[in-house]
């Protein structure tokens, strides 16, 4: 393996299309992978491992496009599994495919551990060391860049530490440009993947070694840190850790440890900005909730909401915080709650209204609404873009755009092609009125998309808005059915994403709330960049 230009000694290794694959609930188009491949290239990770081209026609469809594709930093990688039992090399079907995607580069898994070759596979010791020579030396015959993953490694290392340095020999011997150590069933600990690790390394000092973890026990990340540490040069994982079961090493909290922590560079100089976009558009284009809690590139890794907290990191952000978040391509946030104080408070009205102090009549009245609102149920921690407007009405410095004059919403069932709901809306735009209809799967969406159509010939960028999450919380539960709940409404225009809150005893009016505060950040927002 050879270090391409900008980079140190770690090579990132991204499996999200395979691995990540695996993970429940993930079923990605072939539209979605040449999406992500590209955003992975810009990124700058070394190598995609793109998929298994024999196990289905949409890997072999994928793998045909992706070759039309000019990567920039990337290598794509096509993964397969050794020769099968007591056949050549050649005669192999699912080799076949491998070499039929047309990948610089492919990654070959076989057995370390004895266990899994006599009892799974189910064929000798011998025929299992020579299924990984003949395989490797077939495909560098090819003139293919060659990763061995040694699966189950650190299992096999335990139960028979002879045998499973033996299957790394063949695979070195073969020609193996990278023996990856696979902790498959994510049940090792750091000081021992580490000191097997460094085992290893010295035992092999003419080629690469990997690390590929699972986080079964919740310690995918700190392993592979520890491999690394340990002179790993490669580093298998997905981006936020999606995968099988628990799943695989994050390399959204892998990456900026290598570089930030470790000081060694993984990625080309300046690309580390872009993690935390790249890691919500992965989870978009997975459609998965993105993970708000994630080191690094979650929205809640540099949040700060405490009074005490907020005081300290605005005095100095080391107090709170182990890297600027900008460095990642993450924002600080100052969260409003009951519990932020009003230094924070000001401090966010200051944006929008400077002459305001914490002594002001206007400042008072402000925090005294905020108060009945969280009173009321509402959060603002969590719905900022609501915050904004709310002080900007108190202010007088928000026109609204658009009157509601009534909707009304139909429920029908059974649901037709997913299809239930109805929804007819009349709003009113300056002097103009308009009534349109549409329908939904449920009475939100069904609304949602009614108000879009009614207002999209008034405020055509409405067009850019995309829903991304919708929460209900139930807030006073011994009240059942006619309990409060609070809406949380995530939207995205492709360049910014922001949420906004509704409460209500009516869930569709709840959500209502939500969708109009969500509407109208959007126009407030491009009406100020226009303006700027």
């Amino acid at each position: 393996m050879s270090s391409a230009p900008g980079y140190a000694q770690i090579h990132v290794y991204d499996s999200t299309l395979r691995d990540g694959a695996q993970a429940q609930g993930i079923s990605y188009s072939v539209e979605d992978k040449i999406k992500i491949v590209e955003r992975l290239d810009a990124l700058g990770v070394a190598y995609i491992e793109a998929g298994n081209p024999g196990s289905n026609p949409k890997d072999l469809e994928f793998f045909r496009r992706v070759g039309e594709l000019k990567l920039t930093h990337s290598k794509l990688i096509a993964f397969g599994a050794t020769r099968k039992i007591g056949i050549r090399p050649e005669e192999d079907n699912n080799l076949r495919s491998l070499l039929s995607a047309n990948t610089d580069a492919v990654a070959i898994f076989g057995k370390s551990w004895d266990y899994q070759v006599t009892d799974i596979l189910r064929t000798t010791l011998a025929e299992n060391l020579a299924m990984i020579g003949d395989t490797i030396a077939y495909l560098k015959a090819q003139g293919k860049e060659v990763v061995f993953d040694a699966e189950h490694f650190f299992d096999g290392y335990k139960s028979n530490a002879d045998y499973a340095l033996q299957a790394l020999e063949a695979a070195a011997k073969a020609g193996a440009d990278c023996l990856c150590l696979c902790d498959t069933n994510g049940g090792t600990f750091p000081d021992v993947i580490r000191a097997v690790t460094a085992l290893v390394v010295e035992r092999f000092p003419g080629v690469a070694i990997g690390i590929h973890c699972h986080n079964d026990c919740e310690m995918a990340v700190a392993n592979s840190v520890a491999a690394v540490q340990a002179g790993a040069t490669q580093v298998q994982g997905t981006i936020n850790g999606i995968g099988e079961r628990c799943g695989n090493a994050n390399l959204c909290a892998i990456i900026p440890n290598i570089e930030l922590k470790l000081g060694q560079r993984c990625l080309p100089e300046g690309s580390l900005v872009h993690l935390t976009n790249a890691a919500r558009f992965v989870s978009e284009v997975a459609n998965m909730p993105h993970n708000e809690k994630a080191a690094y590139v979650g929205n809640d890794a540099f949040a700060h909401k405490g009074g005490m907290h907020i005081d300290a990191v605005n005095k100095n952000p080391i107090s709170y915080e182990h890297i600027n978040p900008e460095i990642v391509g993450n924002t600080r946030r100052i969260l409003m709650s009951e519990v932020a104080g009003r230094a924070t408070l000001l401090a966010r009205i200051n944006k929008l209204d400077p002459t305001l102090t914490k002594d002001s009549p206007t400042t008072q009245m402000i925090v005294d609404k905020l108060k009945e609102l969280e009173h009321e149920g509402y959060q603002f921690e969590s719905a900022e873009s609501s915050f904004e407007l709310v002080v900007r009405k108190l202010l007088g410095m928000h026109k609204p755009f658009f009157t509601l004059r009534e909707f009304k919403v139909m429920v029908n069932e059974p649901a037709v092609n997913g299809i239930n709901s109805n929804a007819l809306i009349k709003v009113a735009v300056g002097g103009e009125e308009e009534i349109t209809a549409a329908e939904g799967d449920g009475p939100i969406n069904a609304l949602d998309n009614a108000a879009r159509k009614a207002l999209e010939r008034f405020y055509p960028a409405i067009r850019e808005m995309k829903l991304t999450d919708y929460k209900v919380r139930v807030l006073d539960s011994d009240k059942a059915s006619a309990a409060k709940v609070r809406v949380l409404i995530e939207t995205t225009d492709g360049d910014a994403q922001w949420t906004t809150i509704g409460v209500s005893t009516d869930i569709i009016d709840a959500s209502w709330r939500a969708l109009v505060d969500s509407i109208e950040y959007k126009l407030v927002r491009d009406q100020e960049r226009v303006s700027a």
